[in-house]
């Protein structure tokens, strides 16, 4: 079962904005530093879109900054990525990356959820 389950993809027109969620399940001793990244296809390289750590704080890739707005919510251990202003060459699968500790902070993992297509054309 996957752990990371990402939503909210979809077709928008070049201006427009969406919404992406990514859910974690499962308990963990702690979920570090989570993420977004996409690719231009499936199985193609993942590049860093927009970071937040356990703590809030943000980086952001250059081609983002000033139109996607990362967020998180510890307690519904979501995370969402706000992106306004879409162009073309935003058209990518998005992909939810998180780092977890399972049982104490001397050990943590990468996991992926499965991506979700955003598609921005007129």
């Amino acid at each position: 079962q996957k752990q990371l389950v990402e939503s909210g993809g979809g077709l928008v027109q070049p201006g427009g904005s969406l919404r992406l969620s990514c859910v974690v399940s499962g308990s963990f001793f702690s979920i570090n530093t989570m993420g977004w990244y996409r690719a231009q296809a499936p199985g193609k390289q993942r590049n860093l879109v927009a970071t937040i750590t356990s703590g809030g704080s943000t980086d952001y890739a250059d081609s983002v900054k000033g139109r996607f707005t990362i967020s998180r919510d510890n307690a519904k251990k979501t995370i969402y990525l706000q992106m306004n202003s879409l162009k073309p060459e935003d058209t990518a699968v998005y992909y939810c990356k998180a780092n977890f500790s399972p049982r104490s902070p001397t050990f943590s993992y990468d996991d992926w959820g499965q991506g979700t297509q955003v598609t921005v054309s007129s």
